[in-house]
C-alpha cells in the first residue's frame, strides 16, 4: 500500500480535521448513564451524516459518499487524533450496511440503508442461540413458511443493542437438511413486530448491553429475506467476514484511541517518568500501530473481491486480547484507587473488556479459522 497521499487526498485530511475540531463532542460520564450514552451517540452519528462522514464508501444513491477506502482510512486515522467517539450504530454500519449491498434487492437498499447511515434506525444481531454460540450452524429458531410470510419461533441471546434495534439480521431454519448448514433463511425482522420479546442480560459493568430475545409466532413477511430463501449460511458468512474486517478497522482505529487515552491517564497520575509505565504504554502503542497495518491489509483484500477476507478475523482477535490488556495497565496504574468509584473512568473499561475475547466469535474460534483459512493447517476436529 501506498502511504503517501494525493492532493486531493490530502485535501480531504484537511478538511475532516478541521470539522472534528470543531465538532467533537464532550466526552461522556459515568453519571450519564447507558440511555444518556445511546442518545449522546445517536446525536453525534447524526452529526457526522449530515456532514458526509458515515457510509464514506458507500454508493452515492444509498446515502453514502461514494469515496474509496482511502478517504475512510484518512477519517479513521482523524478520528484517532481528535479521540472522537464512534457513532451508535456500529453492528448496522459494521455488518447490517454492508450485507444489504451484498444481497439485497433495490427495494430493500432503498428502505434500509439511508435511515441505518443516519441512526434513525439501529440494527441488532439475531445469530447466537443458547445451544448454538460458537457452532452457529446448530441454531434452532424456526421460520414456518405459511406462504407470503414465515411465522417465526425461536430465542437468540448475547444480542447487542436488542433494547433499542429497530432491525434485527435474523439467522433462522427453514428446514432440516443433511448437512446443517443447508435450509437457513435470513431475514430482516422489525423489533417491533407483535410477538418480539427484549429480556436485557445485566453485565458484570452492571449495565444491560446485551439481550436474549424471544420470538413467540412472529410474523415476518417474504419481502423481508435477505438473499435466497434456504440460503441463509452464504449470507450469515457474508454478515461475520464483515463483521471481523470493515468492523475490525473500525476496532483498529479505536485501540489507537485507547492507547492515546492510557498514556494520558498516566500523566494524570504523575506516573508518565516511571520507566516501567512507560515501557508498557510504549508496548501497548506498538501494538494498536501493527493492529491498524494488518486492517489496511484487510482492506486490500476488500478492494480486490468488494469482500472482506478471513484475515480479517486478526483484527478482531489482536484486538479483544489487546484491549483487555491495554484496561489492566489502566487500572493497575491507579493502584487500589483504580478499583474503587469509577477509576477515573477506566474500572468501567476493564469489566467491559472480559467480554471482548467471547463476542463477535471467540479467541479460539478465530485462532481456528486463522489457522484453517489463512495459513492452511489441517482442521483441528
Amino acid at each position: 500500500m501506498d502511504f503517501d497521499l494525493s492532493e486531493s487526498e490530502k485535501t480531504f485530511r484537511d478538511e475532516v480535521r478541521a470539522w472534528l475540531k470543531a465538532n467533537v463532542p464532550r466526552k461522556s460520564s459515568p453519571e450519564e448513564g447507558q440511555k444518556g450514552f445511546i442518545e449522546s451517540r445517536r446525536a453525534w452519528q447524526k452529526k457526522l451524516y449530515e456532514a458526509g462522514y458515515v457510509g464514506i464508501t458507500w454508493p452515492k444513491e444509498f446515502g453514502g459518499r461514494g469515496e474509496g477506502f482511502m478517504q475512510q482510512l484518512i477519517f479513521n486515522d482523524e478520528m484517532i487524533q481528535a479521540q472522537a467517539p464512534e457513532p451508535i450504530n456500529v453492528i448496522g454500519l459494521g455488518m447490517g450496511g454492508p450485507v444489504v449491498i451484498s444481497h439485497g434487492t433495490e427495494e430493500q437498499k432503498k428502505r434500509y440503508l439511508a435511515p441505518l447511515l443516519s441512526a434513525e434506525e439501529i440494527w441488532c444481531q439475531g445469530f447466537s442461540e443458547p445451544n448454538a454460540g460458537s457452532d452457529l450452524s446448530g441454531l434452532q429458531t424456526r421460520a414456518e413458511d405459511k406462504g407470503d410470510h414465515y411465522l417465526v419461533n425461536g430465542q437468540k441471546v448475547w444480542t447487542t443493542l436488542a433494547h433499542v434495534a429497530k432491525w434485527c439480521m435474523l439467522v433462522t431454519r427453514e428446514r432440516k437438511e443433511a448437512n446443517p448448514r443447508d435450509g437457513l433463511t435470513y431475514l430482516l425482522v422489525d423489533m417491533e413486530s407483535p410477538g418480539v420479546e427484549v429480556r436485557p442480560l445485566v453485565q458484570i459493568t452492571g449495565d444491560a448491553e446485551f439481550n436474549e430475545i424471544f420470538f413467540k409466532d412472529v410474523k415476518v413477511p417474504k419481502s423481508q429475506i435477505l438473499g435466497e430463501a434456504g440460503n441463509g449460511w452464504a449470507v450469515a458468512m457474508t454478515t461475520l467476514l464483515h463483521e471481523r474486517g470493515t468492523l475490525g478497522m473500525a476496532l483498529a482505529t479505536r485501540a489507537q484511541i485507547t492507547a492515546a487515552e492510557l498514556a494520558e491517564h498516566a500523566r494524570k497520575l504523575g506516573r508518565g517518568s516511571d520507566p516501567l509505565v512507560r515501557q508498557k504504554i510504549a508496548e501497548h502503542t506498538i501494538e494498536a500501530r501493527a493492529l491498524q497495518l494488518n486492517g489496511y491489509r484487510a482492506v486490500t483484500a476488500v478492494k480486490r473481491s468488494g469482500i472482506p477476507g478471513p484475515e480479517g478475523s486478526i483484527l478482531k482477535l489482536m484486538w479483544s486480547e489487546l484491549n483487555q490488556r491495554m484496561t489492566e495497565t489502566a487500572v493497575d496504574m491507579a493502584g487500589p484507587a483504580g478499583q474503587v468509584g469509577d477509576g477515573d473512568g477506566w474500572l468501567y473499561q476493564f469489566l467491559r473488556s472480559r467480554a471482548n475475547t467471547i463476542e463477535a466469535g471467540t479467541s479460539e474460534v478465530l485462532r481456528n479459522i486463522l489457522a484453517e483459512r489463512v495459513l492452511g493447517l489441517p482442521r483441528s476436529r
